[in-house]
């Protein structure tokens, strides 16, 4: 009997490592469309160039899913040419994919494709469900990421795939152990002394345990009435204060720095990255996944960063 087959797009990444694992563990086939040729444990490495229709298409004939995670990082600074990669390696390969399953015979049953809760409008009142409001804040300096993730989101729903169930991930902050989340960064500050607030530490953020992140993405595989914008997020988004003072006790420091918005300015600047991806107030919580029955492992940080400790 022939394997049921699960295509990862830009799988090479954290999130794409992180669900193979998890996928790995149920001798599903799986394969990654990768711009670089290289070895994966646990998968197989299609080649393509993330914008045109090439031989990687025939993998997705007769496959279980599709799940699109290609993008460029925005942790970069946002000038002219990182802005249109940031945004062509969404929507180009978005659209790719989409003309790939038009053309196969027997199309993926479902694909899911990657999208950020950052698209919901800075806030420090009530949370965002899937109906949250959407736009730009000046305070937040997010025109630019809530312009990308309309744009990726509006190629997903324009795309021509009558047999093929979609699905919109407005992914949070993703924290696991697996090499290049964003866990190892905030504890590597944290045990350096630098586990402070950021800014005014007033700020939500949003954010799910990579096991819930996985087990979400699998929920959302099988349920067959699960179609169109998901939340992934825990239900109980923290502010930035209370984040670092919880790295710094799993972490067992007892003082972090507080760093004031200024500080992060200048410290953006030399890492090559934007204060946006911190300054920003993200609220969001999981309407859809809770009123569908959808239960989490971890649904409380302190127990989600206790557990990644231990890894």
């Amino acid at each position: 009997m022939q394997k049921k087959k699960i295509v990862i797009a830009g799988g090479s990444g954290f999130l794409g490592r992180t669900l193979i694992k998890w996928f790995g563990r149920s001798g599903r086939e799986l394969v990654v469309l990768s711009r670089r040729p290289a070895e994966m444990e646990g998968a197989r490495i299609a080649i393509w160039d993330g914008r045109t229709v090439g031989e990687w298409a025939k993998e997705l004939d007769g496959a279980e899913a599709l799940i699109n995670l290609a993008g460029r990082s925005v942790d970069c600074r946002y000038h002219a040419r990182n802005r249109r990669a940031v945004m062509d390696s969404r929507v180009d390969s978005t659209r790719a994919l989409g003309e790939a399953i038009y053309r196969c015979s027997s199309p993926p049953k479902v694909w899911l494709n990657s999208s950020t809760a950052t698209i919901y409008k800075h806030t420090y009142g009530p949370a965002h469900d899937e109906q949250g409001e959407i736009g730009a804040d000046a305070e937040a300096k997010d025109a630019f990421s809530i312009e990308v993730a309309r744009a990726w989101e509006k190629e997903f729903s324009n795309s021509k795939t009558p047999s093929t169930r979609k699905v919109i991930l407005r992914a949070a902050m993703v924290l696991g152990a697996e090499d290049g989340g964003v866990f190892q960064v905030l504890r590597r500050l944290t045990r350096l002394g630098l586990g402070g607030r950021m800014g005014h530490g007033r700020q939500f953020v949003s954010w799910i345990h990579a096991a819930d992140f996985c087990r979400a993405v699998e929920w959302l595989l099988h349920n067959n009435n699960a179609e169109g914008i998901y939340n992934l997020s825990s239900p109980h988004p923290v502010t930035n204060s209370e984040m670092m003072a919880t790295f710094r006790k799993a972490s067992g420091v007892p003082f972090g720095l507080p760093a004031a918005r200024w500080m992060l300015e200048i410290g953006a600047f030399f890492l090559r990255t934007e204060t946006e991806l911190i300054i920003k107030s993200r609220r969001v919580v999981p309407g859809r996944l809770l009123d569908e029955g959808f239960t989490f492992q971890f649904p409380h940080i302190e127990e989600a960063i206790e557990e990644i400790q231990r890894k």
